[in-house]
């Protein structure tokens, strides 16, 4: 099995170890306010985007080429950014203990870092596009 240890130090692997830093952040606060369904949130979440990393860094998506893995972690990062934010509204607005606002707001961070996630890798996935001669020749896109 094969590591890619450029991921590690790439602009995307950075940002998915980022957003895990914080999930987790969110989760130890909830876990502190101790609100069992904010936790069992933000641990699924932590562990959907642990396990998206670790296909990533192990290069498993080379192995399952049935899926389009790319636009898995779309919508993966768009549906955790949605919950996360609905999650965190609902934190912030409801709070009786400070953990829970601090991990409401650190939840307010991880979908803003979801989101970027998002978009940029919405921005780089192309469908039917013709690739210029430049692209083919270098082999990227």
């Amino acid at each position: 099995m094969e590591v890619d240890l450029a991921l590690l130090k790439s602009k995307r692997g950075l940002l998915k170890i980022s957003e895990m830093v914080c999930v987790f952040a969110a989760f130890v606060c909830y876990a502190v306010a101790s609100r069992p369904a904010y936790i069992a949130v933000t641990c699924m979440e932590f562990f959907l985007t642990l396990g998206l990393f670790l296909l990533y860094l192990l290069k498993l998506n080379k192995m399952f080429t049935l899926f389009f893995w790319p636009l898995i972690d779309v919508f993966n990062s768009f549906s955790a950014a949605a919950l996360m934010c609905i999650l965190s509204l609902v934190a912030v607005s409801t709070y009786t203990v400070k953990a829970t606002l601090s991990g409401g707001i650190v939840g307010f961070v991880v979908a803003a870092l979801w989101s970027l996630d998002g978009y940029i890798l919405c921005k780089k996935i192309t469908f039917n596009k013709l690739r210029t001669t430049a692209e083919a020749q270098t082999g990227t896109a």
